[in-house]
């Protein structure tokens, strides 16, 4: 085995098998995050982490994330009030997605649309094209709630 091969296997099995965090963020920084529900594992949303979004969100418990439509930091909740309180933090294994299992504060819900979660439409086939069908009603109402976006 070359120097070079080597070097890069020890890197890839420190990277999945090492004790340090080390995230591969994208090319814009960003790193994926999948946010569940700690009590029934219910998928609640995918979002984007830069740097300062997982530092934050590991240093206060609360969940930070990235907005690409906004290319701002949020924490998410902060005019919801529907805050993620982060339970636990996984990383997967070559380090280029993070798990997020949270409690939802206020009305649990997780959508900017009201909702509990991000997925609340499942792609219907049969008859004709494929269709959505929602499957969630909104648990408040977003209008009243995000009166300044």
């Amino acid at each position: 085995m070359t120097r070079s091969s080597t070097q890069t296997s020890d890197t890839k099995a420190a990277l999945e098998e090492g004790a340090a965090l080390s995230p591969r963020y994208d090319a814009n920084g960003l790193i994926t995050a999948v946010v569940t529900d700690s009590r029934d594992n219910a998928v609640l949303m995918l979002a984007h982490m830069n740097a300062e979004a997982l530092r934050l969100t590991i240093e206060t418990g609360i969940a930070h994330y990235w907005s690409r439509s906004r290319q701002s930091l949020w924490k998410k909740g902060e005019t919801s009030g529907n805050v993620q309180m982060v339970d636990e933090i996984r990383i997967d294994c070559d380090q280029d997605a993070v798990l997020l299992k949270v409690r939802v504060g206020g009305l649990d819900a997780t959508c900017h649309t009201g909702r509990r979660s991000c997925f609340y439409r499942k792609v219907v086939t049969g008859d004709g094209a494929p269709r959505l069908e929602t499957d969630s009603a909104p648990l408040f109402d977003p209008a009243t709630v995000y009166t300044g976006n």
